[in-house]
């Protein structure tokens, strides 16, 4: 369910409080949550997500993008919560799109290249090509 990017990041459709904790055993240290509140009927709170994170020994961090809708300080804020990671992220939103896209245009303001970003994402099964024109 957890696809990797890269050593530092994973991205995943939502999660479940018991999955932080599987999260949280397979190595990760920080979860990243994209998507807004009550986008689909039965997901789980932030507020539910952030209790199993805090439970497990996880950083946290939410960053609500509607879809389609992200701007620069979205980008800002995941530049920041990925600094302040002390290892392996785990971000999520409905389908993992919407962090792969922040996750991208935030290492890009680090100096990434389009070309690298973009194998990583193709290899965790997402395109970057809506957000080509950033670059």
């Amino acid at each position: 369910m957890f696809r990797k990017i890269d050593e530092s990041i994973s991205v995943s459709p939502q999660i479940t409080p018991a999955q932080v904790a599987e999260a949280a055993k397979q190595g990760f240290t920080f979860i990243i949550n994209n998507r807004p509140e009550h986008e689909e009927p039965g997901q789980p709170t932030a507020d539910e997500i952030e209790a199993a994170a805090t439970a497990a020994g996880l950083g946290y961090r939410a960053i609500p993008i509607l879809p389609g809708r992200f701007g620069e300080a979205e980008v800002v804020a995941m530049a920041e919560a990925l600094a302040a990671a002390p290892g392996p992220v785990l971000a999520f939103c409905r389908s993992g799109t919407r962090s792969t896209l922040v996750w991208a245009l935030a290492r890009a303001r680090s100096g990434d290249d389009f070309l690298e970003l973009s194998r990583k994402a193709e290899g965790a099964g997402y395109d970057l090509t809506p957000i080509r024109s950033f670059f």
